[in-house]
């Protein structure tokens, strides 16, 4: 079997670890959601632990009240903290060079580094587009083993299930909100998305804590596209300088976006300050060495993801769903 030059594996390696944040970055920039979760800095890389945790404010202070004089008052301790704590999620992709095609490049640095490009431009479309598809999974996708995305976070039906290891049955304030067209007997169309949109809006808002951002399938945003009068179809200019065209709610207070990910008869109504994407920060698109492929005549280089998708307040995102 062929040794690869130390000049070769040089070259590879140097170009890998080179592109690997830039790899980061267009994940990350060519998707609208993670656009906005970046903008608002809830990318956030977690540094390591057994668990992703997020810390959670689920109960007011017991002791307020309202007092008289030399009343006593209430000293006593409030559990008013706890932590959801969600599974590492684990992704590989891996980078191949054939020994012919080294063989055919070996001839100069610039080619070897045109190669390498090449192969990095095929991985990263490969784990952009399956980064991109997962955000919206339900956590059960390849055995469990993907992003448990808004469909997990955000559930059609949030009276059951599990999320971060608490049980919204029983924990009915870690529960999302949600407007289902076939329960409230409505037809989904362009003339009733927009109550849809206002009612979980209107059950999400807590002073100026509100949905930022609706989130949606190829049906639903279609209906409030044309919902609009033609002189309210106004952008968001951040939304579009970043390459993705968003449409206005409530006045500005929110974006409505589109997303080949989102399931067509699905929207998502996200306050993206307790929404987060969270890789980990020596393993987002981290490359190692190459390694001698055992039953093929070439070159390996794998490249790792470790990450999860993480809510901190399902009770102010919402799902419009029929």
């Amino acid at each position: 079997m062929a040794i690869p030059s130390s000049t070769f594996t040089e070259i590879v390696t140097t170009t890998l670890n080179a592109y690997s944040p830039k790899l980061a970055d267009n994940v990350e920039l060519n998707n609208g959601l993670l656009t906005r979760l970046r903008k608002r800095g809830n990318t956030k890389p977690a540094p390591g632990g057994v668990k992703l945790l997020e810390n959670l404010k689920y109960a007011a202070n017991s002791t307020f009240k309202w007092f008289s004089g030399l009343e006593a008052l209430d000293v006593g301790a409030s559990d008013v903290l706890t932590s959801a704590a969600f599974d590492w999620k684990e992704a590989n992709c891996n980078v191949v060079i054939s020994h012919l095609e080294q063989a055919q490049n070996s001839g100069t640095k610039e080619s070897v580094h045109n190669l390498v490009k090449a192969r990095i431009e095929v991985a990263e479309t490969t784990m952009r587009n399956n980064i991109g598809a997962a955000l919206f999974y339900s956590n059960t996708e390849s055995g469990g083993k993907a992003i448990g995305g808004l469909q997990h976070l955000i559930a059609d039906l949030p009276t059951s299930g599990i999320v971060g290891g608490i049980d919204r049955a029983s924990q009915t304030w870690w529960a999302n909100q949600y407007y289902d067209f076939s329960t409230q007997l409505v037809t989904a169309s362009s003339t009733t998305i927009q109550h849809a949109m206002n009612q979980v809006w209107v059950n999400t808002t807590r002073g100026s804590d509100m949905i930022d951002v609706f989130v949606a399938g190829a049906t639903y945003f279609m209906y409030y596209l044309e919902s609009l009068q033609a002189n309210q179809r106004f952008t968001n200019d951040d939304t579009v300088s970043a390459g993705f065209r968003a449409l206005k709610f409530m006045g500005g207070a929110a974006d409505v976006i589109y997303d080949a990910n989102c399931a067509a008869t699905r929207m998502y109504g996200l306050n993206t300050n307790y929404i987060s994407y969270r890789p980990h920060t020596d393993w987002n698109f981290v490359t190692l060495d190459e390694k001698a492929s055992v039953n093929q005549a070439g070159l390996v280089i794998p490249l790792y993801w470790k990450g999860n998708m993480t809510v901190s307040n399902p009770s102010l995102q919402a799902v419009v769903c029929a």
